[in-house]
């Protein structure tokens, strides 16, 4: 298997694709269709759910079920409030940061469709003899230029319209892919690259392979909760983002230590079944995949959780990929780390025998 199979023009053309188009938590179904139109000539049959996960099934009438996933959510606002002048004050809709919104253009969707605004901020001059204010969801407002309250909903916004920010893919100095919403819709396309090599490299499965986008993860494994009851699978591997620890104002003694670039970062957590992460980490090693390890205290924070603790216990393991600058719209990733999640997940897959029980007794 060579790295032009991985991430060839096809692929990358797809990623910018479904990267640009907005999908916030609760509103996932548009970047969904584009998943499984990309996905189509790699699976037997699709299962949706009621808010949205989309799974891709490989042998569906296979008794013994594997997944492997990625979520689809991005994080966002909701218009909460219009002041009589025009101006929306904003809540989250996941783990938006309220210290980087200052000056950002937004997009604001409507029925009638995107309507544009910005994030505005007192200019320098005006702040000079005061204490300095940080940005905070009670100081942040949203600008559509509108003079009055009527005005904005003329445009058809409303409480509850879902905000998200327009900034696009790009790639900076070659192998490092920058754009919002990396967290976690890399993930999504790495397991649909995974489906794509085994077609393309003819790979015949003695199990089902359940390969799952689930929607709202950024406001608690929610979509993950939801389509585990429906699977109910034998074994999941989970792939999210991990942070770079490398950046300033990281503590690498309480955060651990992860780079853009050093490999795919396999955790160590309550959640992840030991001898799972053992194959893993063999099939690393066997396969020369650089790697890197994490440790978490009582929990990951990714749909692992969701997946190990459903239908009685599912042999569940996790394969983050290192990030810079998460919940921001410049979040970076390295190209190297993207071949090599998408390959350890696959040669990893390979590996899973029929009926794997992962048994600590056995």
């Amino acid at each position: 298997m060579n790295k032009e199979s991985i991430l060839d023009k096809e692929s990358i053309d797809f990623l910018k694709k479904y990267l640009n188009n907005a999908s916030p938590t609760g509103y996932e179904s548009e970047g969904q269709k584009l998943w499984m139109e990309y996905l189509k000539p790699y699976v037997d049959e699709f299962i949706t759910d009621t808010y949205g996960t989309a799974v891709g099934v490989i042998n569906p009438e296979a008794e013994f079920k594997v997944v492997i996933e990625g979520h689809a959510d991005e994080i966002s606002w909701y218009v909460n409030y219009i002041t009589d002048d025009g101006l929306i004050y904003v809540i989250r809709n996941g783990g938006s940061d309220h210290q980087i919104a200052a000056s950002k253009r937004v997009n604001i969707h409507t029925k009638k469709g995107i309507v544009k605004g910005v994030f505005g901020w007192p200019a320098i001059h005006t702040r000079k003899n005061e204490k300095e204010q940080s940005p905070k969801l009670s100081n942040i407002c949203i600008d559509v230029g509108c003079n009055t309250k009527e005005e904005v909903e003329k445009l058809g916004v409303h409480v509850g319209c879902v905000i998200t920010y327009p900034d696009e893919f790009f790639i900076l100095n070659e192998n490092k892919f920058v754009c919002r919403a990396l967290d976690n819709r890399i993930g999504g396309f790495m397991v649909a690259q995974v489906a794509k090599l085994l077609k393309e490299n003819g790979k015949e499965l003695p199990f089902g392979l359940y390969i799952t986008n689930s929607v709202q993860e950024e406001i608690g494994l929610r979509g993950a909760e939801m389509i585990t009851q429906r699977i109910k699978p034998n074994v999941a591997i989970v792939t999210d983002v991990t942070h770079d620890t490398t950046t300033p104002m990281i503590d690498q003694k309480s955060n651990g230590l992860a780079k853009i670039g050093d490999g795919p970062v396999i955790s160590y957590a309550p959640a992840v079944q030991n001898n799972l992460r053992e194959l893993l980490i063999d099939t690393a090693e066997e396969k020369e995949i650089p790697f890197q390890r994490n440790a978490s205290s009582r929990f990951t924070g990714t749909d692992t959780d969701a997946f190990a603790y459903s239908n009685g216990g599912v042999a569940s393991a996790l394969i983050s990929l290192p990030l810079r600058y998460m919940h921001t719209t410049v979040e970076m990733v390295h190209k190297e780390d993207v071949e090599n999640v998408i390959k350890l997940i696959y040669e990893s897959v390979l590996k899973i025998k029929n009926g794997d029980t992962f048994s600590y007794f056995d």
